[in-house]
């Protein structure tokens, strides 16, 4: 399989999403849902066609740059009617060639399975265009008022309406823009910005660290003994998602009421999310503002989920999410995210003598070290173990000494930190 020769990034180049709500008329969302099922089309027709290759020699013919699949006739099935795929984005059309590309791609290089078709049911549709020639821009009107009303213009759809929390620097650039529409018939654009930034040099200070131990309970603990208190958003509202889920599941399917009753249900799962996604904002902003380096677990979330049935908790919990805005938002400040092997044993040691007590069991949530009789919680001892472990590869990555740092706590010693501010 050919493979397209990957573009050498600029080091001081980055990227950041951004995402507005839109609110599209009656005609430009019926453009957006045409221009979502003929990139649909356009992937699953694709998809049948390199899936019978494959099965015939395991191979995946990839494709030559610029080679536009829906512009083949030799590719369009007999009695069908494709004239409609010239109504929309092409550029979106190109797209989900490409995402089909990346996805065999990752298939064979064994980080993902094998590509499957897209569904018009699926809970959440979207397609991806570029911006090309300033096709996609931001633009702002002024009322009588003086408030500005913003609009972000869509190829094949024009200016559409969106609502920004605040504005885009000059210097971005728009690159790409994803347009979404949602289970509960809500539009988003995803936007992709580029820009250049000077690389931060920020002497990091392992004084200023902390260790989380993630737990089931609490979200996490840090080494100091506080704990983030997740106040468990799913499990709040589980009996009201299952009474209205079970009102729809007594409605006739395709019916009128049914529609809305689903739309009901989404409402539900919606707020859930955006209830843990701004949690777990506000936590991992605070940390980000506060320490140098972070330190936590590298958790196998998927084994978990499916065992000791934990899958909701898990899930619930949203430890995967949390993971992903610690990092982009330490990076961003430059600053550092390290994480310790997952088998590390950081509940069972000791953290005053360094003895490992393999007798402790998950129902164990204080103990006694049978060594130096230090009694310890449980998540604190892990926390504090975390960070010990997270600081001794920090120093053996950066070639530097621990015999500076002031009050750091190193198995066999029985020091602590200075004092440190806690934001949750």
């Amino acid at each position: 399989m050919s493979r397209f020769k990957r573009k050498v990034e600029n080091p001081n180049t980055k990227y950041k999403g951004y995402v507005v709500r839109l609110y599209p008329t009656e005609e430009q969302a019926t453009m957006i849902k045409k221009t979502i099922g003929s990139a649909r089309k356009i992937y699953n027709l694709l998809l049948q066609d390199t899936k019978e290759q494959y099965e015939k020699d395991k191979t995946f013919l990839l494709l030559h740059r610029g080679y536009t699949y829906y512009k083949d006739p030799s590719n369009w099935k007999a009695g069908e009617d494709y004239s409609y795929l010239s109504e929309v984005d092409s550029h979106a059309l190109n797209q989900a060639q490409q995402n089909l590309f990346q996805a065999y791609q990752n298939f064979f290089a064994k980080r993902a399975g094998f590509p499957t078709f897209k569904r018009k049911a699926d809970p959440k549709q979207s397609y991806v265009t570029k911006c090309i020639n300033n096709n996609i821009r931001i633009e702002f009107k002024i009322n009588e008022n003086g408030k500005k009303t913003y609009y972000l213009r869509l190829p094949k759809i024009g200016f559409v309406k969106i609502k920004m929390s605040k504005e885009i620097p000059e210097s971005y650039k728009i690159k790409s823009v994803t347009v979404t529409k949602t289970s509960t018939d809500k539009y988003y654009a995803s936007i992709m910005l580029e820009y250049e930034t000077e690389p931060q040099k920020v002497e990091l200070d392992p004084n200023n660290s902390i260790g989380l131990d993630m737990d089931m309970k609490n979200l996490c603990t840090d080494d100091q003994g506080n704990r983030a208190i997740y106040p468990k958003f799913y499990k709040l509202t589980q009996e009201k998602l299952a009474r209205k889920q079970r009102q729809m599941s007594k409605m006739q399917k395709g019916s009128k009421n049914r529609q809305k009753q689903r739309i009901k249900v989404a409402k539900i799962h919606e707020k859930i999310a955006n209830q843990r996604k701004d949690f777990l904002h506000k936590l991992s902003k605070d940390l980000a503002d506060t320490y140098d380096i972070v330190v936590i677990e590298d958790l196998d979330l998927q084994t978990m989920s499916q065992s000791l049935n934990l899958g909701k908790s898990v899930y619930d919990n949203g430890w995967g999410m949390f993971t992903a805005f610690l990092k982009y938002k330490l990076e961003d400040r430059g600053k550092k995210l390290i994480k310790i092997d997952r088998w590390f044993p950081s509940s069972k040691t000791c953290n005053v003598c360094g003895y490992k007590y393999d007798g402790l069991t998950l129902a164990d949530r204080l103990w006694e070290c049978p060594q130096c009789h230090t009694i310890h919680d449980r998540d604190v001892n892990a926390a504090i173990n975390i960070r010990n472990e997270g600081l001794r590869i920090y120093f053996e990555s950066t070639n530097r000494r621990a015999d500076g740092v002031s009050s750091l706590i190193l198995v066999g010693t029985n020091t602590t930190l200075s004092e440190k501010p806690s934001n949750y």
